[in-house]
């Protein structure tokens, strides 16, 4: 990714072994030494809320921001469409070939909005999400996995993602305001996680010897729908396919949960079965979707060595042939 506002990351943002046994409040299970669930629950959050050190980030847009949130929650909006080549910091000329969507903020810039966020080292922080209504639903719950990742890249340890989103907390008739929250800005500075991201010559050296996941729909993984940003059907070679939508159920219209760890663990275990030591690498079609399974794989399951290829299938595709079996 490449930077700008983080969550606007974001324009932005932005804008990141499991104790197999370990039982969790929620029941999705969590990696070791994490001070907050991955993934928290509604009754958890009001629980919660005036607790020290949380932070809670809604990263829906202002009107809907603004239209009703959880009290204390910071709004910043997640700009789906984060591009470097038009972003305000952007070194690329617009229209230009090499411009790829959803790229990692400069790392000044991001640890700058992680501070202006409030957020230090030892905050726990809650992210509130929505499916959009003018996109496919699983892009809005793709955001809050591209902003936990995002975050935990920039050295905050502690991110969960609120199960249900503000659409499940709303439907519970929980207090709600629709006054903007006050920010207390601090300095914030860590070490970036620069192994969490993969570059593609790092990848296409890979192939043979890493698991490659292909988070998309299994019909762009197929080639029977090629994708606008991704001019070539198919897939990158040797990569299996885990869509990212599998994560989740919907419980009712509009209200989606997390799949327990059970049945995740089941669904990766079948896809590529137990990797033990060996490197997984994620992608998906711009970065988004590829956020979800890495969060999932990493902070639920507690799988070690996994990577996202940011570039992903819209960067491969400039580079590098598909392949459709």
């Amino acid at each position: 990714m490449k930077t700008t506002p983080f969550f606007v990351l974001l324009a932005s943002i932005f804008i990141v072994s499991v104790v197999a046994g370990c039982a969790t409040l929620t029941g999705r299970g969590a990696t070791a030494g994490r001070a907050i669930e991955p993934i928290v629950s509604t009754d958890w959050l009001s629980a919660n809320q005036n607790s020290k050190n949380l932070v809670i980030i809604d990263i829906r847009s202002p009107d809907a921001y603004g239209a009703g949130h959880i009290p204390g929650s910071i709004n910043e909006p997640f700009v789906t469409a984060f591009d470097p080549c038009t972003g305000p910091t952007s070194k690329w000329i617009s229209g230009s070939k090499d411009c790829l969507w959803l790229q990692l903020p400069d790392t000044n810039d991001l640890l700058a909005t992680v501070g202006k966020l409030g957020i230090t080292i030892d905050s726990r922080v809650v992210i509130v999400t929505a499916p959009n209504p003018k996109e496919p639903p699983y892009f809005g719950l793709a955001n809050a996995t591209r902003v936990a990742d995002t975050l935990i890249y920039a050295g905050v340890a502690n991110v969960a993602i609120l199960d249900g989103g503000y659409p499940k907390w709303a439907a519970e008739q929980r207090s709600v305001n629709k006054q903007a929250s006050a920010v207390s800005a601090v300095a914030y500075q860590a070490e970036v996680n620069k192994a969490m991201f993969v570059p593609i010559d790092y990848v296409q050296k890979r192939l043979a010897d890493a698991v490659i996941i292909d988070a998309r729909d299994d019909v762009a993984y197929s080639g029977a729908v090629t994708e606008p940003f991704c001019k070539k059907p198919g897939h990158i070679p040797n990569a299996k396919s885990l869509p990212a939508p599998w994560i989740w159920n919907e419980n009712s219209p509009g209200i989606f949960t997390y799949k327990d760890s059970k049945t995740l663990r089941t669904m990766a275990s079948g896809t590529f079965g137990d990797p033990g030591n060996q490197e997984i690498i994620v992608y998906c079609g711009v970065g988004g979707y590829a956020s979800s399974w890495w969060f999932a794989l990493t902070q639920i399951l507690g799988y070690q060595n996994v990577k996202i290829y940011d570039g992903s299938a819209q960067e491969w595709a400039k580079h590098y042939d598909m392949v459709t079996k």
